[in-house]
């Protein structure tokens, strides 16, 4: 099975930092987390691991200061205090709030140990501790597997290589689409690649979603603070996956319930990383200016899990262009999914731009953050002259830079907007969605 080889590279830097905090893996539940940390293990002579839904691990944060957590440790572990290059990790630490609290402790008395926490739901437990050790930890994110990742998963170690220089040269492109539609229809989950590639066929992979779409399902009951906003997320979980176009809180998927009801499940369910709101900016130049006061767009966890629900995978089979698909949607979620995962840090959001107005309606798919510039992302084919609202952006941007996401080959075209601006339209193959900054600034 790969490892999240980005995120594997930041642990050895972080092992090696001489700032080095006790960490914080985040992210939703079935990402690799788990995986992620023993593989890390190795580079250590030492591994003691403690997974806080056993009562006995639970019991030790419950019951003993980190000191004295510290020489059991040891004890159990045959270590003399003072052992170097030690690795601790601390699992589901979601189940034990003093573990939490814990953590400064190591990172304030306990700095030759290295200290790795993991957990889900960690949101819904933090906003309950009065004290978490704020400026005595670090955090990263954890993301699904992205493209990257399958083709070192599938271990194509030339198509790999080749993908770290870009752009992919033009012949190779038709290969590339092949492989990044296979993984847009099974999703960037490790259980399910893992699976898709021992079977060598989607066959087995409905069992599979099921058993991982159950998991979420039961956290709701942990989500919610009472029956009716248990309710309120069961009904957005079963409904949510429709929903294609920006939606309006007040009776979401044809329900009866309030604003504010679907709202603070939203809430809910965006900070457990399963479903995110992605809200609009109105800016187009830096400070981006996220307006909450307007409609959001949905974002599922996994593109692979999405089409699951929708029961469209099946349809996905053998296909040549995701633009053609769904309306377009698959294609734009998956290109979210894409270049989120390129982020590890917790509050890094895209979002896309809007200008609404009685005379003009206007919506660029993607704004992403580079520099000193808001970067346009279009995710659709056709005639670079039809792309309207993209031309409103470049008129009001500080930049000449636009970027289109096509099923084409790579290509760098100098145009002007209707009215006269010239600008650069880099158009690139989608499959490179998670490499556009490396792409725009080699162009």
């Amino acid at each position: 099975m790969a490892l999240k080889r980005k995120l594997y590279q930041k642990l050895i830097d972080w092992k090696d930092s001489d700032r080095r905090k006790p960490l914080i893996i985040r992210g939703a539940r079935q990402v690799g987390k788990t995986t992620l940390v023993r593989e890390f293990a190795k580079k250590y002579d030492w591994f003691i691991e403690l997974n806080l839904e056993k009562a006995d691990d639970r019991l030790l944060f419950e019951k003993h200061q980190v000191r004295e957590i510290v020489d059991i440790l040891l004890l159990q572990n045959n270590l003399p205090l003072g052992t170097s290059n030690v690795l601790v990790f601390i699992d589901e630490i979601q189940e034990c709030p003093q573990a939490i609290q814990g953590l400064r402790f190591f990172h304030e008395d306990f700095q030759w140990l290295h200290v790795i926490c993991a957990g889900s739901l960690l949101e819904h437990v933090i906003k309950h501790i009065p004290s978490f050790p704020v400026g005595r930890v670090q955090q990263m994110v954890l993301h699904p597997l992205d493209f990257e990742e399958f083709l070192w998963a599938k271990g194509n170690s030339r198509m790999s290589d080749l993908f770290k220089h870009v752009p992919v040269p033009e012949q190779f492109d038709d290969l590339f689409f092949d492989v990044f539609h296979e993984y847009a229809m099974i999703g960037g989950m490790p259980e399910v690649i893992k699976v898709f590639l021992s079977k060598g066929s989607v066959t087995y992979l409905p069992e599979v979603f099921d058993e991982i779409w159950q998991t979420y399902a039961e956290d709701i009951e942990k989500y919610g603070r009472n029956d009716t906003e248990k309710k309120v997320l069961r009904h957005i979980v079963a409904t949510a996956a429709h929903a294609q176009d920006r939606i309006t809180f007040a009776g979401f998927g044809n329900s009866n319930y309030r604003s504010r009801e679907v709202g603070e499940a939203f809430q809910s369910l965006h900070k457990s990383r399963l479903i995110r709101l992605i809200y609009p900016v109105t800016s187009t130049a830096p400070p981006q200016t996220v307006d909450f006061r307007r409609k959001p767009r949905l974002q599922f966890l996994d593109t692979g899990l999405l089409n699951a629900i929708l029961g469209i995978q099946a349809e996905m089979v053998g296909i040549k262009d995701l633009s053609d698909f769904y309306r377009g949607w698959i294609i734009q979620h998956l290109v979210y999914q894409e270049i989120q995962a390129t982020f590890s840090g917790l509050d890094q959001d895209l979002h896309f731009w809007v200008r609404e107005k009685t005379s003009s309606e206007a919506e660029v798919d993607l704004i992403m953050p580079h520099r000193n510039m808001l970067l346009p992302i279009e995710v659709k084919s056709g005639a670079q002259g039809r792309l309207r609202s993209l031309h409103q952006f470049m008129d009001a941007t500080n930049h000449d830079i636009a970027v289109r996401l096509i099923r084409n080959h790579y290509s760098v075209q100098q145009v002007q907007t209707i009215k006269g601006k010239p600008f650069k339209l880099i158009n690139l193959p989608y499959y490179l969605a998670s490499k556009v900054t490396e792409c725009v600034f080699s162009s």
